[in-house]
């Protein structure tokens, strides 16, 4: 389970996140959605302990990020927006490099690879370095990395951006199988269809701060929209730009 209580952070004179509080359950979809410079990111970032918030708390499964940073990483996996892979690694040794940072090893370890290379569709590139790989088959890295330890709470930022078809569809399939398994899944993404598709509940920040949080059909009810995206447009005031 995912908390967030009172969060607060300033950058100089810009504040980016704003009090903002919200949860995300075991084996729920939650989304998390706001325009251009709402406090999204900076929010995800506190969450993964990138950064610390000036007040107010992050917990992951009751464990507060900021006062041990080590043990809410073990808890999580993530998918963040810049991918980050080294180019001269392979796809297999991206993620028995993240598992063995989890203390993961032996014949476990790669049993557990061999399961994530046949549910990511990923045998054909597994052994091959990782530069020059498609858009697509680096987010299949990405997640596979981040799912090696298997995490109760996983995070994906846009995870289907950039993606074909097929693609998109695998990755909608595995977070419902997540959620099926009882984890707790936090997502963003701009695509309407696939949150209202995908997310039990959302949560719309806007100036820093949470402006609406329910399920699809009770946002869309509460601004008296037909679609998610007008309910969204609604929530946040039309000067607030496009959801990132």
């Amino acid at each position: 389970m995912i908390e967030v209580r009172g969060l607060h952070k300033e950058f100089g004179p810009v504040v980016a996140v704003d009090d903002v509080s919200f949860s995300a359950a075991d084996g729920v979809v939650t989304g998390l959605l706001g325009p251009n410079g709402a406090g999204k990111t900076t929010t995800l970032r506190i969450l993964t302990t990138l950064i610390v918030p000036d007040r107010g708390k992050a917990l992951i499964d009751g464990q507060d990020v900021a006062l041990d940073s080590i043990e809410a990483r073990k808890r999580i996996g993530v998918l963040p927006d810049a991918r980050g892979l080294y180019p001269r690694l392979t796809a297999r040794e991206h993620v028995r490099y993240a598992a063995e940072l989890h203390g993961m090893n032996g014949s476990g370890l790669t049993s557990r690879i061999a399961e994530l290379l046949d549910l990511l569709d990923m045998r054909s590139i597994a052994d091959r370095r990782v530069e020059g790989f498609s858009h697509g088959e680096r987010v299949k890295v990405a997640l596979a990395r981040a799912l090696v330890h298997g995490p109760r709470n996983v995070m994906l930022d846009e995870p289907t951006n950039g993606l074909d078809v097929l693609s998109t569809r695998a990755v909608r399939d595995l977070i419902r199988r997540l959620r099926d398994q009882g984890k707790c899944v936090l997502f963003s993404s701009h695509v309407m269809q696939e949150v209202s598709a995908l997310c039990d509940r959302i949560v719309v920040i806007a100036r820093g701060r949470v402006v609406a949080e329910g399920t699809p059909d009770e946002i869309k009810a509460r601004a008296g929209k037909d679609n998610l995206e007008e309910a969204f447009v609604s929530v946040i005031g039309t000067d607030q730009g496009l959801v990132q």
